[in-house]
């Protein structure tokens, strides 16, 4: 089973599940977006929001692929590209940190690790860009049908390294320092797992010769 990680473009856009490629939950204000949504088109709208935030800013998102198929995704930029981030009650987003607006994996692939797979490659590109940490604000209460959906479930983000900084019963605010997503436990773990997975079977499984063998059949 092969995985990678890609950047989100306007051509990795249409790989994004239906619903997310239609939804400007995060990309417009709470009018502009119900306006969008009731009479223009919010496909159009996330498109722009994506190309200007590309041209502007760089890359803002990231989509995992296994064996090809589209399997998860993230998006992030500063606050001040976000609209909605204002109208949460545990904002505004500290001034170091960009924003994680959501994430999610396809739930045929929930468990294979491709959530901490997608914010690492968050925090390895945002390191390089100067940024100490990333923030996001979570659902408490995912079970509750609304327009949440889009708002990633708070046992996501701690599963993944994020501390709660402002609490709320609903909608707390959550942080993850960079330095933290990229320990060298981490970055070992994952070449471990590449090398792993460029081993045969007959290799791993071939047992070593013994050094003291081979010189005492020499003698």
């Amino acid at each position: 089973m092969s995985r990678r990680l890609v950047n989100l473009t306007l051509d990795t856009l249409e790989d994004l599940p239906r619903p997310c490629r239609q939804c400007v939950y995060w990309e417009l204000d709470p009018v502009s977006a119900e306006r969008a949504c009731a009479t223009g088109d919010p496909g159009l709208e996330k498109e722009a929001w994506v190309s200007q935030t590309l041209l502007e800013w760089g890359s803002c998102g990231k989509l995992a692929y296994v064996d090809g198929m589209p399997a998860g995704f993230v998006m992030y930029a500063p606050p001040a590209y976000v609209p909605r981030g204002m109208a949460f009650p545990t904002s505004p987003v500290s001034a170091d940190a960009a924003l994680l607006t959501t994430a999610k994996v396809v739930p045929a692939f929930v468990g294979g690790g491709l959530g901490r797979m997608l914010v690492q490659g968050v925090a390895r590109d945002l390191t390089k860009r100067g940024v100490k940490a990333v923030e996001a604000f979570g659902d408490a209460k995912p079970d509750e049908i609304d327009e949440s959906a889009c708002i990633a479930p708070v046992d996501f983000f701690l599963s993944v390294g994020f501390k709660t900084v402002r609490p709320h019963p609903r909608y707390p605010r959550l942080r993850l320092e960079l330095r933290t997503a990229l320990s060298w436990k981490s970055d070992v773990e994952y070449a471990l797992e590449k090398l792993l997975g460029s081993m045969s079977p007959e290799t791993l499984l071939r047992p070593v010769r013994p050094v003291t063998a081979t010189r005492s059949a020499e003698n």
